[in-house]
């Protein structure tokens, strides 16, 4: 058999023959994070199998994630959930098996037939408050029940996709304010830090599924998830044309605080009430279209809301000034499970560009406008001189005195990994599932050699050579100023290794971590060569994020992603130092300088650890939901955040000293997924924003930004 070809939304060239032992037989769609296939196992029991994109492959944080979801899904019965039957986060391309489930979601149910008849609804919601309790009594919160993750089964409703669940009792309620979700679904405690995320956000969530059900909407509707995070926070639910029946019961299921919402045994036995007996057709409405839709335990998304007919909320006329102020307030909500949410379809905007050259000693920046002509995030480094960036489908070099564009050059438009680099004195676009290698020539930006790329799960680059990762675990080194294959090979210890390197550092780090996160094995190597120059294993679950002076540092991390110490090893040494961070950091994004390293959580705290001086030296509160790696120069810190804006803080004290305004994209039909890091180079910051511009400001004078 052939391997299949996916047609789906972030699509790779190529997808796998199978999955451990089973055979994949067939695309049944494709999400944000990866793909599910149609499998069989060797008894010919028919399965549902996931398997993450190659780009999230290569991402740590991922393969926390994906862990943290394989443990919660086989944590709940199974009775109202598609059960597991097998996983492999530690595979090359981690994948989950379920037990297949046939049926449409009820975002395809309502898009493709309308709103639920009142006994249908009567029965959704029982078999909702059913699974949440099933899920909830083993100590898990979904987090993101939404109409496309509950899968309308013969046999009632199962809920499915447990990629954000957490523990109830996680610390993570009260400290890091983690905000998670898909916005018209999320309860206002997921907004507001730090108040407490438990088990009855879920049900606030299975509120505005039955509205959605019975209307084709949500509740609170905008065309702008930060309009609509505002309402969710102040504004009343609209359940205009909810059964009377059932409308009481829905707005207490929608009340602003936890503890006034009921629990799902009590939804159950308000239930009862509302009906003495339930209706015991089949579940799926006989008038739904032909086709034989199936769905599995995860991933496939279509789109979900109401058609072109459907009502709108009066509250969702707010206009974008409102939008641009609760996004300045609140940060820029993480949504649909750390992918891209789609909003209104609309036109690119122009591109645009505005400069200003000034003397080199009254630097005031410049500003120029996306060059794809699209609002997408650029991502860039800084090289040769230059400033190289990309943005899908192309990349191109920027004169980082004035912001003028030097060159272009046009790329496979494919999920991107990152910003170009300059390596072997080359420019290599490292694109996620391009097809096609390229080292471009950084004055003019055309190709100085050419060739395919090696078929490979992962790509680093370390040492001037680029690395590729074989889902067999063969690693390629290629040689980046010419292109040529240097060496190909398993590494002895390696099962699929991801490689880090860092700035200033020749070798390449591969971590492997035991199942139960108790020990990780760290592994470094010559690029130029594929041979170990040192491997130790190391106490807990590391995250490697620097190396100075002979030293790695590492964040050790909790199974549910939250660092709980800085970590530094240096190779011949007895024993490593271990400095415990007083709060828990939820997905925390960290750099280092010198004896210093300074963490960024999604929360929005910003800290620094000396570990020369083994404590913790300052943490600043910066109120934004999402922000890039940190990155420092001595003097400030400064991180880039959702919503286009760039903060600096000082470097000794935490005090914040600048940002500069929000960049948001207006008409954008995507929310960044991820966050490039900000730029340091010649006493300038340089970062890109939603919006599609990139951005310079004077690194010195942060409080004139």
């Amino acid at each position: 058999m052939a391997p299949q070809r996916n047609i789906g939304a972030g699509a790779e060239a190529e997808l796998p023959e199978y999955a451990g032992h089973y055979r994949l037989e067939s695309t049944l769609g494709s999400g944000g994070m990866g793909v599910v296939h149609l499998a069989r196992s060797t008894s010919g029991m028919k399965l549902a199998v996931k398997v993450v994109h190659a780009e999230f492959a290569r991402d740590p944080e991922f393969r926390g994630r994906f862990r943290q979801e394989v443990a919660a899904a086989r944590r709940v019965s199974g009775a109202f959930t598609a059960p597991v039957v097998d996983a492999d986060p530690e595979a090359a391309r981690p994948w989950m098996a379920t037990l297949f489930i046939p049926g449409p979601t009820l975002a395809e149910q309502v898009k493709r037939n309308g709103s639920l008849a009142p006994e249908q609804l009567r029965r959704l919601m029982a078999g909702l408050a059913e699974a949440l309790r099933d899920i909830h009594r083993v100590g898990v919160v979904h987090r993101d029940l939404k109409p496309s993750n509950v899968l309308l089964a013969d046999d009632g409703p199962k809920v499915i996709d447990f990629g954000i669940s957490r523990p109830k009792d996680s610390e993570l309620r009260t400290e890091t304010g983690k905000l998670i979700g898909t916005p018209p679904f999320m309860a206002p405690e997921q907004f507001r830090r730090p108040r407490e995320v438990g088990p009855a956000a879920d049900v606030f969530a299975l509120g505005s599924v039955m509205v959605h059900a019975a209307t084709g909407r949500g509740p609170f509707d905008s065309d702008s998830p930060y309009v609509v995070a505002y309402q969710v926070v102040h504004d009343e639910p609209d359940v205009t044309g909810v059964p009377e029946g059932l409308a009481p019961l829905i707005l207490r299921c929608l009340a602003k605080e936890p503890e006034e919402r009921p629990t799902p045994d009590e939804l159950m036995r308000e239930l009862r009430s509302v009906a003495a007996s339930y209706d015991t057709q089949v579940f799926i409405p006989a008038q739904r279209d032909g086709g034989d839709s199936g769905a599995t335990g995860s991933e496939p998304r279509p789109a979900e809301g109401p058609g072109k007919d459907a009502k709108r909320s009066p509250s969702g006329r707010s206009r974008w000034w409102r939008a641009a102020l609760v996004a300045a307030v609140l940060g820029l909500v993480t949504v649909g499970g750390l992918v891209s949410v789609r909003l209104t379809d609309s036109g690119d905007p122009a591109p645009t560009r505005s400069g200003t050259r000034t003397a080199p000693a009254a630097f005031s920046g410049w500003e120029t406008g996306s060059v794809s002509g699209a609002a997408s995030m650029p991502q860039c480094s800084y090289g040769a001189g230059k400033l190289l960036c990309a943005q899908p489908g192309v990349v191109f070099a920027i004169d980082p005195s004035d912001g003028a564009v030097l060159w272009r050059h046009s790329v496979e438009e494919t999920d991107w990994s990152g910003a170009p680099i300059l390596s072997g004195g080359l420019v290599q676009p490292l694109t996620g599932t391009a097809t096609r290698l390229e080292g471009l020539d950084p004055a003019s930006g055309k190709a100085r050699w050419e060739r395919r790329a090696p078929a490979s799960s992962s790509t680093a680059a370390a040492g001037g050579m680029l690395l590729f990762t074989a889902s067999d675990g063969t690693v390629t080194g290629v040689d980046s100023s010419s292109g040529d294959t240097q060496w190909s090979r398993r590494i002895p210890g390696l099962k699929a290794p991801y490689f880090s390197s860092f700035a200033g550092d020749r070798l390449a780090y591969a971590t492997s971590t035991s199942y139960d996160g108790a020990n990780t094995v760290v592994t470094a190597v010559d690029p130029v060569t594929g041979d170990v120059r040192w491997e130790e294993e190391l106490e807990g679950t590391l995250e490697p994020v620097g190396a100075e002076d002979g030293s790695v540092f590492f964040l050790s991390v909790t199974v549910s992603r939250e660092a709980v110490a800085v970590v530094r090893y240096t190779p011949g040494s007895r024993e490593p130092q271990s400095v415990a961070l007083p709060v828990q950091r939820l997905d925390a994004a960290a750099t280092v300088r010198g004896d210093v390293v300074y963490l960024l959580s999604a929360g929005g705290a910003l800290e620094a650890v000396d570990m020369a001086r083994g404590k913790r030296l300052w943490s600043l509160e910066t109120s934004a939901a999402r922000g890039s790696v940190p990155v420092a120069d001595g003097r400030h810190v400064y991180a880039s955040f959702a919503d286009g804006r760039l903060l600096a803080a000082d470097a000794r004290n935490g005090e914040l000293v600048g940002q500069t305004r929000p960049r948001l994209a207006k008409q954008a039909n995507r929310v960044a997924a991820g966050l490039p890091a900000p730029v340091l180079a010649q006493g300038r910051v340089y970062a890109g924003a939603p919006d599609g511009t990139v951005f310079a400001v004077d690194a010195r004078e942060p409080s004139r930004w």
